[in-house]
Formats: C-alpha cells, structure tokens, sequence
C-alpha cells in the first residue's frame, strides 16, 4: 500500500506535467495581461471560514471538506475551493485600503471528499481570478471575456457560455417563499438532504443531483422571475454587454450554482454534453459575512485544471509540446568528462536545452540515448577533440554529420 497513491489523487510528471504547466502558464500570462495580480493562500483554513463564507447548507460543507483537528484542538480544513481564502487575506492584510477594484488569481490545490471521476479529483487544482471593489456588471464582463480567450487560447471548441441572475438578499426572500411553497407539495418526495435544505436555504435544493429532486425542481419556480428592479435592470446590462462584444451565451435558469455566497450573475461554461468546465458569478455579501464591519462586492471564477485537460483530451486538442533536447554532448574517457561538462554549462547558461552522459555508457550506448529522449544533435568530446578543438556534430534527424570548432558549438545551435 505504501507504493500506491491514495484514491482520488495523482502524481504528475512527464507528459501530463508538461500538458498542466502549460495551461498554467496560458492562463498566468493571460491573466496578467488584465492586470491581475497572484495570490497564494494556505492550503488549510480554520473550519469556520468555509462553514460562514461557503455555507453551511452547502454539499461542500456538509459532505466533502476534509476537516480536522490540529495539535491545538482547533478544527482545520484543507481548502476546498479558492474564494473563501483569498477574501480572508484580502481582509487580514486591508487591501480594501488599496485603489479599487483590486484583482487577484490563484493556481492552487483543491481538496474535496467525492467520488473520483473524470477531470474530478479529491485533490484537484484550481485557476480562478478575485475581482473585489465593483458593483458594475462589467466586473462579471471582465471575468467572462478572460475566461472566453482563455478557452479560445487552449483551443477549445465545444464550450458555451450559460448566464443566470439569482437576485440579492431583497429579492431573494419572495422567491424563497414561492420555491418553499411549491417544494412543500412535493416534500415527501425529497431526498432526505434536500428535506432538510427546504427548511434552511430552499435554493440549495435547485442543486441537488439526486434524479429524483431534479425531476421535481424542474418545474419549480426561477429565480429571474423575482428579481427586483436593481437586480433585473444589472441582469439586463450585463446581456447588452455581452451582445455588444458578440460574446454567444444562453440564459439558463437552472444555474444556481453550489455554494451559498452567489448573488445576482452567475455563469457557467458548459460543453454539449452538459459538462460543466467552469463556474462563476457575483458574490455582494462574501465579504460581509466573513467580517461583519466589511461590505464590499466581488466577482470570480474557479476552473479545475484537470477538468480543463479532460476537456482537451475529449476534443483532441494538442498543446505546445515541451521543447526538445537541442544537443547531446557524448563523453569518451574519464580525461574529458571535466572539459565536456563545462561546455554543457556554458551552452545551459545561454539558454539551450543539453544533456550529457552521466551512466558512464560506451559511446555506442550514449548515442542510443541520445536518439531515444529525441536529441536534435549530438557530438562526442574526448581527448583528441579537446586536443584539435574540434569535434563532429551531427543532425540526429538527417544523420548529416559536419566538423565543427568546440569553441562554436554555441554558434551551431
């Protein structure tokens, strides 16, 4: 057992490291083309975070946090989404003091207990962004129009952008009251979970994937059909903005959303077979509850970067593959292993991808090594060619084979 990974985790190396490093790197280098700055917060919080910020109605909460109590009794949980962190260190460290709007994303690991499937993981990793400080529905056009490039840049194709408004406080009271009152009728017919939900926070009812609830949520009341002035005339400006930057989307009244901090926008981008690849929306009241002094409104997004491969995979797209081995420096003889190791150095230092023999293989062998990790070029130094200063470079890809001045090599590549 010591040799195998936990379920629901993966080790990432070759193929698949460089596959994730590069959708982190387009979406850091995309990110910052918005101004938007990093952040990395803790892996772990105190439990209270998520349980006010997340909500305590929440499957997230209920079901899936990996809590615990430390050495100082004090109940611990291993993160298992980014926002509720990144609004705690926007309050501990006053950045409400800084020139508004301030904007953040994260690459972070995730850590939910649920069943493993593909593209979910229990430890997943997470790209999201924190835009804090506006009421403007173009804060969410920011976040959504980052996320339509991002999509754009990875090349993916079958991702539609889906728009809800689920109100705020004021309007939400009358729309509770009419969902709780159409739930009751059906009470019975309830999971247990969403039993319970109905009493608390019948919107969490709306989210609940067991097929039997989501048979009688169908025809339940929406939440567009509350919203106040305010929040209809947002919703409104947010659709003609979008219209205006001829950014396709599809007003679905079934997102609400699993956590309970969302207010008016929310959005998901979801493939045609109803997979979501990434979720998001407006969330007015986070920091409110989180410090009761505070209330400021923020908009963000998370996207799993495993969802994100899945989704590659599924369309076939190919990312940029990892830069080849440029040249291979074969050693013949103890004498100039030295010499040869320092002129890997020096092409390494200029920026050039080397590798060298460090197996102590016949010269034979290293130039079978060489063919194998895909070496563009390669040479043999040994003391004759430390001698003459020369050697013979060839094109592993040709088989050309050229002489060249040890002292050129730099040149060559």
């Amino acid at each position: 057992m010591i040799t195998q990974a936990p379920r629901g985790v993966q080790d990432w190396y070759g193929e698949n490291m460089h596959r994730r490093a590069e959708v982190e790197k387009i979406a850091r280098d995309l990110a910052k083309t918005y101004h938007i700055k990093e952040i990395i917060t803790p892996v772990f919080e105190h439990t209270v975070l998520f349980q006010r910020g997340v909500g305590e109605t929440t499957d997230v909460v209920q079901k899936e946090m990996y809590t615990f109590l430390d050495k100082g009794e004090r109940s611990i949980t291993l993160k298992p989404e980014g926002t509720a962190g990144v609004m705690r260190a926007y309050l501990e460290h006053n950045m409400y003091a800084d020139p508004a709007p301030t904007k953040l994303f994260y690459v972070t690991p995730a850590f939910r207990y649920e069943k493993p499937q593909s593209g979910r993981l229990r430890q997943h990793h997470q790209f999201g962004v924190e835009f804090v400080g506006s009421k403007s529905p173009l804060a969410e056009v920011e976040v959504i129009t980052l996320v339509t490039e991002l999509i754009r840049r990875l090349g993916l194709k079958d991702a539609k952008l889906h728009i809800n408004s689920i109100g705020c406080a004021n309007c939400r009271a009358d729309y509770n009251r009419a969902l709780l009152s159409y739930l009751s009728q059906h009470e019975q017919s309830l999971c247990p979970t969403c039993q319970e939900r109905m009493k608390k926070n019948p919107l969490r009812v709306i989210d609940c994937k067991v097929p039997s609830c989501q048979d009688i949520v169908r025809e339940a009341p929406r939440t567009i059909d509350y919203l106040d002035e305010e929040c209809r005339m947002h919703f409104e400006e947010l659709q003609s903005l979008l219209n205006q930057l001829a950014i396709p989307y599809e007003i679905d009244t079934g997102i609400v959303r699993g956590l309970d901090y969302y207010t008016k926008t929310v959005f998901e981008f979801v493939n045609s077979e109803g997979f979501t690849l990434c979720g998001g929306g407006r969330y007015d009241g986070l920091i409110h509850e989180i410090e009761e002094k505070q209330d400021i409104p923020s908009v963000g997004f998370g996207m799993g970067i495993e969802r994100i491969l899945y989704f590659l995979d599924k369309e076939g797209v190919i990312l940029e593959p990892e830069p080849p081995v440029e040249l291979y420096v074969g050693i013949l003889g103890a004498e100039a292993r030295g010499r040869a190791y320092q002129l890997v150095n020096q092409l390494r230092f200029a920026g050039h991808i080397v590798e060298t023999d460090y197996m102590d293989r016949s010269v034979k062998a290293q130039m079978k090594y060489a063919n194998k990790i895909g070496a563009q070029k390669a040479v043999v130094i040994g003391d004759n060619e430390l001698e003459s200063n020369k050697a013979q470079l060839k094109d592993m890809l040709t088989g050309e084979v050229r002489e060249i001045a040890l002292d050129a090599l730099l040149e060559c590549l």
